[in-house]
């Protein structure tokens, strides 16, 4: 052969391994006689994952990792080296080493990170599957039971389907979600994820070790504790439990990309890619709210709609403690004390989520309700029985050991648990009963008597509202009257409380009309609200007001104490707030000076609460839409209470928003999809408590802002300012910021994560209450509504001819049509 030729052989010979080698990075497996470089990829066979190596968004580290390939947005599923990240671009070397080792090498050869496995093959191989698995296995072998090592078994922060999240007994491997420290920093943050099978197994969320959240036992179907979240066509999950392994699973339809992640600040939360949107949606799986919270209310306490109290038969166990709200230090007791000797009994309490399952015990064997109770009574450690998995058929005993934690009332879709009682508990109720019956006999004929008295001799007295046939025909409210009661004032004890309403005792005015201060003849003040004949709003929104507030309780609500209906007037009566409303301290240069930052903080908290509770624990779901400064009433001590509900909408069921032609609220609270299109939902009020953050923060009105640099107004401001590493600019200077910048700071990330210009961006208000309480990174805020820049010129003349606008933000209630 001439030179020419072999130098012909040689160049065909080295173009072929050029090619094989770049094939091998297509390809989705790593064998020792490759590497993978900064900058080569695997794909998995199927195409739905990808291995590489990457950097966050605002760093410049390097990670080894596994994202999904199929999608746009670029999300890592899974980390190598989440806790020593390479720092030089192109300086790590991924390979394949024998006996089976896969080893992340830095620039100078060193270990950065390595599988360290004592398990050899003959033929070892990196393969990265179709389910976002990456396994170490022998080239020759595809049994999954003779893997070296697999990735599912060392998740980071997310769960993918077919993964199994528990404990597997035989090697002592428990697997579980770790969430990162921050957006941009994957390596271990402050929560955990676990499958805690202690006792019985239940879901578990901790905090650097302390548990934070339990998810209930699984009943067979769901957890006690998230009884919406069902199972579905495309989604199934489950337990399986025996003596070799105890996991969580999850199985997705193979068409739906879909994840379970953990977040910096302890939020599991469920992701489905929408092909639509190009885009993420976001779908919360817990703590759904703030009852949620581990042991809120002590042993033998029950957590109702924020609220805690003993369950029945149960009192607290240090009265003064539990009075100011130290719940979890004096929980409850039983009021009778129990006496196993002389034998015990059970009581049935329903529609709840079931205790923290570690100190419980679970029979195997198919044991119906009243062999538990046997299997119970004869021990007397044993507090309380349950059927575990009735829902799905079977009948299982689960007992528990010691005092109740962490119970939350969900009827009507909880559960039935049986707690252990003092047998005299029982001996006592026939007789009681008769003798309640007898007095509440003696109490009705006594309670008519009067009332026939009172209503003959036309005496001032407070009545059911719907009883009288006047309030029915005028507010509409025959079909409610089993539902709602409230006590009606007549004219003249409201007049002459108010002085006949003079001016001196008129203390403010809103859309709805005047409000006065009065004082009834017993001493309490009171506020009264009355409908003025040239108010914008009406009956409607009169009748809206008295149903919405009737019946809620919440510290950071304002209390209906009544109303008043004669002729053409319309009294709502409230209790009186002596600090009146939030804008008059806020926006005020004297009084703003009174509002330190822990105030100002304690003020924000307060409504977040009061939000939360409307959104989510009262009654019905509640949306204000009319959510302002001057809409938040401070008592004597400054805690603010929400008030003005006759805009407000409510809702049964799982509905979250509605349409409208009639859009109401003020101007620079309402957002843009509200404002623009009539759309509005519990994340339109959210929009709202992010502007009121924003303005309680620096002391200045979105509406009517004006800076000497630009034309933005507050929102614009403070999204310039964030962008630009200036936040603490837009802080009142009266607030002392100094002493509490990281809580001024995340205050104010909170606020603009609130005004994001799209609903599916901004946090539910459960996440707001719980960003506000916990330290932890914030997700990136996007662009907020409304913050492009006004033409001066035209904002002035608007300003003199627009009859809409008024310098006290009167709220709208009637737009015309598009």
């Amino acid at each position: 052969m001439d030179a020419y030729s072999t130098a012909i052989s040689l160049l065909l010979i080295i173009s072929s391994l050029f090619c094989i080698q770049k094939m091998s990075h297509a390809l989705d497996t790593i064998t020792t006689t490759q590497i993978i470089k900064d900058g080569d990829t695997i794909v998995s066979s199927g195409g739905s994952f990808e291995l590489g190596f990457f950097s966050t968004e605002n760093s410049k580290n390097r990670y080894v990792g596994i994202w999904y390939k199929k999608i746009t947005v670029k999300t890592v599923v899974w980390v190598a080296n989440r806790q020593i990240p390479l720092k030089k671009t192109s300086s790590g070397i991924l390979k394949v080493v024998r006996p089976g080792i896969l080893v992340l090498l830095n620039e100078t050869d060193g270990t950065i990170w390595s599988t360290n496995t004592s398990i050899s093959v003959r033929n070892p191989v990196a393969q990265l599957l179709d389910s976002g698995n990456l396994v170490i296995k022998d080239a020759n072998d595809d049994n999954p039971k003779n893997y070296v090592w697999q990735s599912f078994d060392f998740p980071t922060d997310t769960l993918l389907s077919g993964m199994k999240l528990g404990w597997n007994f035989i090697n002592h491997l428990e697997v579980y979600l770790s969430s990162w420290k921050n957006g941009d920093d994957p390596a271990s943050g402050d929560f955990t994820f676990h499958c805690d099978p202690t006792g019985y197994p239940q879901a578990v969320l901790r905090k650097g070790g302390v548990k934070v959240y339990t998810s209930g036992p699984w009943n067979g179907l769901t957890f006690s504790g998230l009884p919406n979240v069902q199972q579905s066509l495309v989604f199934k999950f489950g337990l399986v439990m025996d003596k070799n392994e105890v996991y969580y699973y999850e199985l997705i339809d193979s068409s739906l990309i879909s994840r379970l992640t953990l977040s910096p600040i302890g939020l599991t939360q469920r992701w489905t890619w929408s092909d639509p949107s190009n885009s993420w949606a976001l779908y919360p799986t817990g703590p759904p709210d703030n009852c949620d919270t581990y042991n809120l209310c002590g042993a033998y306490g029950v957590c109702s709609m924020a609220i805690c109290r003993c369950l029945n038969k149960f009192v607290p166990k240090d009265r003064e403690s539990w009075d100011q709200g130290k719940y979890q230090l004096s929980g409850c007791v039983r009021r009778t004390s129990l006496d196993c000797r002389n034998g015990d009994v059970f009581f049935k309490y329903s529609g709840i989520k079931l205790p923290d399952t570690e100190h419980s015990w679970f029979n195997q064997s198919i044991m119906n309700l009243e062999e538990c109770k046997i299997l119970c009574l004869k021990n007397c450690s044993c507090t309380a029985y349950t059927n575990i998995n009735a829902s799905a058929g079977g009948h299982k005993c689960l007992l528990w050991f010691g005092d109740l934690v962490d119970i939350k009332e969900l009827s009507p879709r909880g559960q039935d648990i049986y707690i252990r009682m003092s047998s005299s508990e029982l001996d006592s109720r026939g007789s009681k009963r008769k003798i309640l019956i007898v007095s509440l006999s003696l109490a009705m004929g006594i309670v008519l008597v009067g009332l026939s008295l009172t209503l003959c001799a036309q005496k001032r007295r407070k009545i059911c509202l719907l009883l009288r046939r006047r309030g029915e025909r005028r507010l509409g409210y025959a079909n409610n009257h089993k539902e709602l009661e409230l006590p009606l004032f007549d004219l003249y004890t409201i007049s002459k409380a108010t002085d006949n309403f003079s001016n001196n005792k008129k203390i403010g005015e809103g859309g709805f009309g005047p409000v006065y201060k009065g004082q009834l003849e017993e001493g309490q003040e009171i506020a009264v609200k009355r409908l003025s004949t040239s108010s914008l709003q009406g009956i409607d929104e009169f009748k809206n007001e008295v149903i919405c507030v009737a019946k809620l309780q919440h510290r950071n609500l304002v209390k209906l104490l009544g109303c008043c209906i004669h002729g053409q007037e319309y009294l709502l009566i409230y209790e009186y707030m002596p600090n009146k409303s939030l804008d008059l301290f806020l926006f005020d240069p004297m009084k703003s000076a009174f509002l330190d930052w822990p105030r100002r903080f304690h003020i924000i908290n307060g409504i977040a609460r009061g939000l939360l509770y409307l959104h989510q624990d009262s009654r019905l779901r509640i949306i204000h839409r009319d959510l302002k400064a001057s809409n938040v009433l401070l008592d004597s001590d400054m805690n603010p209470k929400i008030s003005d509900f006759g805009l407000a909408r409510s809702f049964r069921g799982n509905e979250t928003g509605a349409n409208t032609s009639r859009v109401v609220g003020t101007y620079g609270y309402m957002s843009p999809e509200y404002a623009v299109d009539g759309v509005f939902s519990v994340k339109s009020d959210v929009f709202s408590f992010g502007v009121l953050l924003l303005e309680i923060v620096s002391g200045k009105k979105n509406r009517g802002f004006s800076h000497r640099d630009h034309d933005l107004n507050l929102l614009g401001h403070a999204w310039m300012l964030h962008k630009e590493g200036r936040v603490l600019e837009l802080v009142d200077s009266c607030s002392g910021k100094s002493s509490c910048l990281s809580q001024v700071l995340r205050s104010i990330h909170i606020g603009l994560l609130c005004v994001q210009k799209c609903p599916e961006d901004r946090p539910s208000m459960s996440s707001v209450v719980f960003m506000l309480a916990n330290e932890g990174v914030l997700p990136q805020a996007k662009t907020p509504g409304f913050f492009t820049e006004r033409d001066v010129s035209e904002t002035r003349t608007l300003g003199r001819t627009n009859t809409l606008s008024s310098t006290n933000e009167m709220s709208i209630t009637q737009l015309e049509a598009r």
